[in-house]
Order: structure tokens, then sequence, then C-alpha cells
């Protein structure tokens, strides 16, 4: 063979493997653990994108949850010693801290424990590839506490078999150092019309409902969280003026607090965070910790 035609092979060798690669797509990324403390999975490139400033607040200012809070930081401590420990359902009333709770108990334990532990944001429509994500995180050298928001699952949707399915674990087992850690406004996660339209058309109905419920009992802790009262909206909002250094007189606080509340509707813990906002925004103090 000529040197010409030796030349023109290895170009068109050189075109085809450059068409393959563009096909393939980029490769996966390289998950550095010490980048961050907590990350973001992007399961295009199979990625986990660190967070430098993670979204979240002291521990000590999430109030009126007190009884949750124990059992989800006993929990987490458990977990990063090395002990057996649940994936949680944390249910119930919006605004309640739900999501903050996780975040800051994931913070504290590992400030408490010096255990490099990490916690992972899996988005509500990435649900699907959990179980590409449970093969890089098997081989992670540090615990890691696989956090997902506002769960839920519509009609049609059928990726809740994926949670499912890391939940029990399959064959393999869910890996030791993974945990799951969901929040919900639903015990259930699946609405209700799904699981009667389920029972209406199912040659079993009662087996069709069960497949649905019993997505939730899978979660080994379910961690409820109520409307808060009157009392406990009131000690949130003194605890984050007195954090923040607020100097505001306390009755006149309570009055403008409640007022807030009764315009909003409601009394929660994203309420009382809105009106310290709020507050801070008109006394021109900043929020910065």
């Amino acid at each position: 063979m000529g040197e010409k035609k030796i030349d023109v092979l290895i170009k068109e060798m050189q075109k085809l493997s450059a068409a393959i690669e563009r096909i393939a797509g980029p490769a996966a990324a390289a998950n550095d653990w010490d980048a961050a403390e907590c990350f973001v999975w992007a399961p295009a490139s199979h990625h986990l994108q660190p967070v430098k400033r993670p979204n979240r607040i002291e521990l000590s200012l999430i109030t009126g949850v007190d009884h949750v809070r124990d059992i989800l930081v006993d929990n987490t401590l458990r977990f990063a010693e090395g002990y057996p420990a649940n994936n949680v359902l944390l249910w119930g009333a919006r605004g309640m801290g739900k999501s903050s709770l996780v975040k800051s108990v994931h913070a504290q334990i590992a400030r408490d424990t010096g255990v490099a532990m990490k916690l992972v944001e899996v988005h509500r429509e990435d649900i699907a590839t959990l179980p590409a994500l449970m093969e890089i995180l098997k081989s992670a050298p540090v615990p890691v506490i696989v956090f997902c928001d506002d769960l839920s699952f519509d009609h049609d949707d059928t990726s809740y078999k994926s949670l499912k399915a890391v939940l029990d674990g399959g064959v393999e087992g869910r890996p030791a150092n993974v945990l799951l850690y969901a929040t919900s406004n639903r015990r259930h996660l699946l609405p209700r019309h799904m699981m009667e339209n389920e029972q209406s058309t199912a040659i079993n109905p009662s087996e069709a409902v069960e497949e649905k419920v019993s997505l939730s009992d899978r979660f080994g802790l379910w961690l409820g969280f109520h409307k808060c009262s009157q009392e406990d909206y009131l000690a949130m909002i003194d605890g984050y003026a007195a954090h923040y250094g607020l100097a505001v007189d306390k009755e006149a606080l309570h009055a403008d607090g409640l007022e807030w509340s009764t315009t909003r509707g409601a009394r929660s813990g994203r309420v009382a965070w809105q009106f310290i906002q709020d507050l801070a925004g008109r006394l021109r103090h900043r929020l910065d910790d």
C-alpha cells in the first residue's frame, strides 16, 4: 500500500473516531469529593456539581419541630459514626422547615463529628437516574446523604419505580455508605386520585393500591410536620431577631409579626423568615452571618 493511501486511510479513521465521540457525547466528568460539603447531581454528565455556598441556616434557628429534629439528628449521627440508620421521609405542612432541617442537621453533624459526610441533592425530575447515581456513590470514600426535596409523583409518572428499587436495594442492596432523605407534602407520595384510578382499573384493586402506598413504607422513618401554633411562630421570630441582632421592641416585633402572618393567611417557619427579611430590609439591616 502506497504512502498516500496510508495517509488517506489515517484521515478517514480520524474522522470516524471524531464522529463516534460526537455521538457518544461528553465523557463523564471526574467527581472531586473534596470540592465541597454539598453537591447537586447532574445526570447528563454523571457529575456531582459542588455547591460552594449551601443555602442553609443554623440548626438552633429551626424551632417548633423539636421532636422530629431530635429524631433526625440521632439518625444522622448514627449514620455518620458508621452505625445502622434509616432512610427518612419528612412529610407534612408547607413551610415548616423540612428541607431546611435536612441541610442544617447534615452541617451540624458533620461539624460535630469531624466526619466528611456529604449531601447530594437530586432534583425531582432526575429521580429516574437514581440507579446511575448509586453506582457512583457506592465507591465514595465518605458517607453520603442523597436528598430529594418536594418529592411527589403525578399520574402516569413511573419514575417512582426507580426510587422504590433504590430503597429496596435490589439484589446488590443499597450501598452501606448511602442514606436517602426526602421531603414531601404528601405522606404517601402519590395523589389519592392516582391510587383510586389504579384501584378501579386493576384486576386486583387492593394489590394495585398496595403497590403505590408501599413506596412510603420503604422509608424506615416518617417524620411528620404540622402547622405551627401562634406561640411557636412568635418563638421563630424571636430566634431570628436575636440571631441577626435586630433591635426591635419585643411587643412591637410580635404585633408586626402577627399582622404579617394574617396577611399571608398562614403561620409557618417560612412565613416567619419572610417577615424577618422584610423587617431587616425596612431597618436597613443586613442578614449576613
